[in-house]
């Protein structure tokens, strides 16, 4: 697939080398569907063998209908099931249904040594958050932002590698806190539990991404050591986050069947609280 080819996503490099990538479906709050996982995972492998393009910056579309204190970022999985109608043949192989917790997007971005820096530009919820958290070095975040992590609200497990890294970074309790109890996380509240590395006025956010950035690739930065190092880390973590992914991937495909899942999505369309089953 070419950059030429997206259409859930923008993917933009520049004369430094810097590549912006664009969650671009404004219109659901930037949700995230098979079709956007797959071209991520395209523009990541992009980013990855175009020697001119030196590291990536990942943000939302904004609305424009909407003021800096409603913009999202990315409100998480696309349910919908026509989202797949008219897309070519061609696309819609390359699309594994069954990878809901996108491992193939995921190791594709983990594989990759190159730097890659999430501005999170409003509301983060389930993979709107676990997306940054997966793929980027650092995360910054505008004033506005904050996030959820729903997956105990509508019947379904955590995904994008998640299980593996929340628990390593905030130790098991809290990650199991957040994973169980799905409630909102301003921008300073993340920002203290280590899961971004700064909080920035809202219309100052990108131009400081960028400059972070400008930092790791030549001539400002070191750019073979960044790199060497990141392989370093990485390399240390693929086979643990692999696994993880596998489970989730496991665990989804079961709780997505079941009737607790239809109950989740249906309570949220209706705007009330879901009454689970517990299958």
């Amino acid at each position: 697939m070419q950059t030429t080819d997206f259409s859930d996503i923008s993917y933009e490099l520049d004369g430094d080398g810097i590549v912006t990538v664009t969650l671009n479906t404004p219109q659901r709050k930037n949700a995230i569907s098979g079709l956007t996982a797959l071209e991520l995972k395209w523009a990541a492998r992009h980013l990855k063998e175009d020697e001119r393009a030196l590291a990536m910056i990942i943000t939302g579309a904004p609305d424009p209908n909407a003021g800096p204190e409603r913009q999202a970022f990315s409100s998480g999985g696309y349910f919908v099931p026509d989202v797949y109608d008219g897309l070519a043949p061609e696309i819609l192989e390359q699309i594994d249904m069954t990878d809901i917790a996108m491992k193939g997007t995921v190791l594709e971005f983990f594989g990759c040594d190159k730097p890659v820096i999430a501005a999170v530009n409003g509301l983060a919820i389930g993979g709107g958050i676990t997306l940054p958290l997966a793929v980027a070095d650092q995360v910054y975040l505008s004033e506005h932002a904050w996030a959820r992590l729903p997956f105990a609200s509508l019947g379904i497990a955590a995904e994008l590698g998640s299980t593996h890294m929340l628990p390593r970074l905030l130790g098991l309790q809290k990650a199991k806190e957040l994973f169980f109890y799905p409630e909102k996380l301003d921008a300073q509240t993340l920002l203290e539990l280590g899961l971004a590395s700064a909080v920035l006025p809202h219309d100052e956010l990108l131009a400081h991404a960028r400059e972070q950035t400008l930092k790791l690739i030549p001539p400002r930065g070191a750019g073979a050591s960044i790199r060497a190092m990141k392989r370093i880390v990485h390399a240390q973590k693929v086979e643990d986050l692999t696994r993880a992914l596998d489970l989730e991937n496991e665990a989804l495909n079961e709780l997505m069947k079941s009737e607790d899942f239809a109950e989740g999505l249906m309570a949220r369309i209706e705007k009330r609280d879901p009454v689970f089953k517990g299958r």
